[in-house]
């Protein structure tokens, strides 16, 4: 999942270097995420694993977002 995270990170950052991306890495303090980075990152997600967020949810770190997905996809 974490690969595939990446990815989409990828195209929402693409100057970022993804080998420093970790289960622990905090999406705002060390991506330097903002509002619309998040709302990207959500709309690709969807649009990756053809799921539909029905709730608004609070990520902090890249393994937040992996254990979300690894449980409803």
């Amino acid at each position: 999942m974490l690969d595939r995270l990446k990815e989409i990170l990828t195209k929402i950052v693409p100057e970022l270097d993804m080998s420093t991306v970790t289960l622990e890495t905090r999406l705002i303090e060390d991506l330097e995420f903002d509002s619309l980075a998040l709302m990207m990152m959500s709309m690709e997600i969807e649009d990756a694993f053809s799921f539909k967020f029905t709730e608004f949810v609070r990520f902090e770190t890249v393994g937040d977002v992996c254990t979300y997905l690894e449980e409803r996809v």
